[in-house]
């Protein structure tokens, strides 16, 4: 239930500024203050056996990133990807990660009361990753809790193999290796 004085969902802060972003026909939101940066897609060397959804991992600038493509994770069909995919830097649980989306749209003000519980759909289905659904300029956002996006077990998974991707390029370079 929503507490307007508070700006909270469930005791979930929700009300403030998302980034807005699109997989498919739908538009989900992320909290601005959880966005490191937007960078346009780029190569992910693939991690063998992470889950599917653990595209693999990039170099940022020397820093080793994971990437969780949202369209696996949300069981939706792969599409060929398009000037406007692209990667969204986020903080997560485990350290930054970036997550592949087809397009980023904008940055909204969604006030707390604009946001509403996420819906009951019974123990079937997870919806933990849900803050809420919000009502902004005539449309509707589904409003990520990012970290629980990915389960522990994935998050921590995707965070090992950025760690080991990254001692391998030291281990590389203490040895002259270059890839």
């Amino acid at each position: 239930m929503a507490d307007e004085e508070t700006g909270t969902v469930d005791g979930a802060r929700t009300g403030g500024k998302f980034l807005t972003f699109g997989l498919g026909q739908e538009d989900y939101a992320i909290s601005i203050l959880k966005v490191q940066e937007i960078i346009g897609m780029m190569d992910v060397t693939m991690v063998p056996r992470m889950p599917p959804c653990v595209r693999g991992v990039i170099n940022l600038r020397g820093k080793i990133v994971p990437v969780i493509d949202l369209r696996t994770k949300f069981e939706m069909p792969r599409v060929d990807l398009t000037e406007e995919t692209c990667i969204i830097v986020v903080d997560g649980l485990a350290g930054e990660m970036g997550i592949i989306v087809d397009r980023v749209s904008e940055v909204l003000d969604i006030a707390a009361r604009e946001i509403e519980p996420p819906p009951v759909f019974g123990a079937a289905l997870n919806t933990d990753y849900l803050l809420g659904i919000g009502k902004s300029g005539g449309r509707v956002q589904l409003v990520l809790d990012i970290e629980r996006v990915l389960s522990a077990r994935e998050a921590a998974r995707a965070a090992a193999a950025a760690s080991a991707e990254t001692t391998d390029d030291a281990a590389n370079q203490e040895t002259g290796n270059v890839r």
